[in-house]
């Protein structure tokens, strides 16, 4: 049984709009994109590098997407480990304005997302993988559906943005499993959920 893994990359504010080039996605006036670029290292590709070794296909939105199908189809070395995963895995796309989808191995999906999410995860394989997808990843964090979440949090305040995590949602606590320090400064992180979150209230003199 495949999991449902998110692995995005975030500022310290936790904006994940446009962070790999300036017009990547300028909605809602966006105008700082690119913002991870300079803190791109050997040790992030590394960390990448191992994240898409463990795919078994994606779960994407509609922009990822089409940022994803307008660059990767042009990098064809099929020793690259980002690029032939994207070029032959199974691409689910969650989207209602697209009509079709081209790229090789791809398939826009409909019906109730938890159903969705469900069908996929009965397959065979490690892990079906979604990648930035703002509005998908907070429907699927909204609903509890992610079972581990990779967050690249890199040293820099942009100060607005769409970001992650919304509001709403079941209150949920997490278990860390990994994190590392990358030489530019980032911090990865993984986390998978470990059931409801709970709250107390420190004694008078603790």
């Amino acid at each position: 049984m495949a999991q449902l893994t998110l692995t995005t990359f975030l500022s310290l504010d936790g904006v994940m709009q446009a962070p790999g080039g300036r017009d990547e996605d300028r909605s809602d006036g966006f105008d700082y994109g690119g913002w991870l670029v300079p803190f791109a290292d050997e040790d992030m590709g590394r960390f990448v590098d191992e994240v898409f070794d463990r795919a078994d296909g994606f779960l994407l939105g509609r922009r990822t997407y089409e940022i994803f199908a307008a660059y990767w189809p042009q990098v064809t070395d099929p020793d690259d480990p980002i690029a032939s995963r994207l070029n032959t895995l199974p691409k689910h796309v969650v989207s209602r304005t697209l009509e079709r989808a081209e790229w090789n191995n791809s398939h826009l999906v409909e019906g109730d997302l938890a159903e969705v999410v469900a069908r996929l995860k009965e397959g065979p394989g490690r892990e079906i993988q979604v990648h930035g997808s703002a509005r998908l990843a907070q429907g699927l964090l909204a609903h509890g559906l992610v079972d581990a979440l990779n967050l690249l949090v890199f040293p820099v305040f942009l100060g607005k943005g769409r970001r992650l995590f919304p509001d709403g949602g079941t209150p949920t606590a997490f278990e860390l499993t990994d994190h590392r320090a990358t030489s530019a400064g980032a911090v990865i992180q993984t986390y998978r959920p470990a059931g409801p979150a709970r709250f107390g209230t420190f004694a008078p003199g603790e």
